[in-house]
C-alpha cells in the first residue's frame, strides 16, 4: 500500500477544517447623529431640522444614509456581517430608510431599535442576517441614575439569537453617557451604567452557565476606565481565562499611540470596544472569537488629514456647524466568530 505524503495530509486536514467552519462578522459602529429631517415634539432635535443651525436637509439626510451603507458594506468584503451595531440613531424611521430606502437593501437585514428616554432621542439598533442569527428574544434597560440631576441616557440593547450550529449567541450594545462636563465629572454616570450591565451579564452566567457573551459600544471611556475595567470588570487577556469572566479585546491596545476609534486633541483613543465572554476564548468551543482579536475599520476613504497635526482623523458628517459630507466621526470596529 502507497503512503500519502504527509504534505497532502496536512493540506487535506487544513481544507476539511475549513469547510466545517463558518465565520460569523459582527460590527459595532457609531454613526454621528443619525437624524431624520423630521420634527418631534417630545425630543430636543431642533438642531437637526432644515431650518436648524446645521440646516439638516433631506439631501444630506439621504447621504448619511448612502455614507453609512457604504461602510457596512466595505466592513463586510465578500460576504454581509451577521451583525451590525449602530448608536447615535434617531428612531425606528431611520433604520428602516436605511435598510429598505438605500443601497443596503439588497442585504436583507432584519432589525431592532431601542426606544430610549434620551433627551436628544438618541438611540440604538441591530441589524442582522435572519439566516446566520436567529433572534430569540430580546429586552432593553433602562438606566436610572442615583442623582436625578443627571437626565436621561441611552437603554442597553440585549439581543438573543440562535447561530447556524444551534447554539445561542447573546448581544449588549451600549452607548455609555458622554464626558460632557468633563471626564471625572461625567465618570459616575458611565460607572452606574456599567454596574447595571455586569448585573445583566452575571444574571446570563447564572441561568444559561457558559453563555456566549459580546458586548459591543461606545463606552465614552478607555479599556482602563473605572466603568470598564473595575465596574464592568473586562480584563486583559494577559489575565488567566475564565469562562465566567469578560475580557476586553482592545485593553492589550491601549499604549499603542496610533491605534483607536475616536480623535481627540490631536491623539486617538479607544471608546468603542469589544467585550467577550471568556467562553468566547476557548479553543475547543463550537463559537470562539478568530485569533482571539477584534479589529478597528480604517481604510482610507474613512480618514482625511488633520491641519494641526499632519495625523490622520475620521472623516466626519460634521466640523461645527460647517457640513463636510463624510461618514462619522468615530471608526467602526468588528470581530470575527468561527463556528462548527
Amino acid at each position: 500500500m502507497k503512503k500519502v505524503p504527509v504534505l497532502i495530509i496536512l493540506l487535506f486536514i487544513c481544507v476539511s477544517c475549513a469547510f466545517s467552519q463558518s465565520q460569523f462578522r459582527a460590527v459595532f459602529y457609531n454613526v454621528e447623529n443619525l437624524f431624520d429631517t423630521k420634527d418631534d415634539p417630545t425630543k430636543n432635535d431642533n438642531e437637526f431640522l432644515p431650518d436648524g443651525v446645521k440646516t439638516w436637509t433631506p439631501y444630506k439626510y439621504w447621504e448619511k444614509l448612502k455614507n453609512i451603507s457604504r461602510v457596512i458594506t466595505a466592513i463586510g468584503g465578500m460576504q454581509s456581517p451577521a451583525i451590525v451595531g449602530l448608536c447615535e440613531i434617531e428612531n425606528d424611521s431611520v433604520i428602516s430608510d436605511l435598510t429598505r430606502r438605500s443601497s443596503l437593501k439588497a442585504q436583507n437585514y432584519k432589525y431592532i431599535v431601542t426606544d430610549s428616554p434620551d433627551s436628544r432621542g438618541i438611540d440604538l439598533a441591530l441589524l442582522y442576517q435572519p439566516d446566520q442569527f436567529k433572534l430569540l428574544h430580546y429586552n432593553e434597560y433602562e438606566v436610572t441614575f442615583k442623582d436625578k440631576r443627571r437626565g436621561s441616557t441611552r437603554n442597553i440593547l440585549h439581543a438573543t439569537g440562535r447561530v447556524v450550529n444551534g447554539d445561542s449567541l447573546d448581544f449588549f450594545l451600549c452607548h455609555f453617557p458622554s464626558r460632557t462636563g468633563g471626564q471625572q465629572a461625567s465618570e459616575p454616570a458611565r460607572i452606574e451604567v456599567a454596574d447595571l450591565l455586569r448585573t445583566k451579564v452575571d444574571s446570563l452566567f447564572v441561568v444559561r452557565g457558559k453563555a456566549n457573551i459580546i458586548i459591543m459600544g461606545d463606552f465614552n471611556d478607555h479599556p482602563d476606565n473605572k466603568s470598564i475595567f473595575q465596574t464592568l470588570e473586562a480584563r486583559s487577556l494577559n489575565y488567566f481565562r475564565d469562562d465566567y469572566e469578560l475580557y476586553n479585546l482592545f485593553f492589550h491596545r491601549i499604549k499603542e499611540r496610533d491605534f483607536g476609534t475616536y480623535y481627540y486633541r490631536d491623539r486617538w483613543e479607544i471608546l468603542d470596544q469589544i467585550i467577550v465572554s471568556g467562553n468566547l476564548l476557548r479553543t475547543d468551543n463550537s463559537i470562539k472569537v478568530k485569533n482571539s482579536e477584534a479589529h478597528v475599520f480604517k481604510p482610507e476613504f474613512l480618514l482625511e488629514r488633520d491641519n494641526s497635526s499632519g495625523n490622520k482623523k475620521p472623516r466626519r458628517t460634521y466640523l461645527g456647524t460647517t457640513y463636510t459630507g463624510g461618514f462619522s466621526d468615530h471608526l467602526p470596529v468588528y470581530v470575527d466568530l468561527l463556528i462548527r
